[in-house]
């Protein structure tokens, strides 16, 4: 999932090591989420947007890989 995590941290002047103590994570994972290679739980992104102040939805970008087939019933 593509993420803005990177630029809010910049607008807040805020380190990886600065937002992890922030939301009680390591600088890993903060370093892992904006790379694309972790995807926050869903408590850890509201908590991010809480923080940044925007909507869920301005810091994470989703990304269909395939289009979802209806089953029928």
């Amino acid at each position: 999932m593509k993420n803005k995590i990177k630029v809010h941290r910049a607008i807040h002047d805020l380190t990886q090591e600065a937002l992890a103590d922030k939301l009680h994570v390591t600088r890993q994972t903060i370093n892992a989420i904006e790379k694309g290679k972790y995807d926050p739980s869903l408590e850890l992104a509201f908590k991010l947007s809480q923080l940044f102040e925007v909507p869920i939805e301005e810091l994470f970008v989703y990304e269909v890989k395939e289009p979802v087939q209806e089953t029928q019933t």
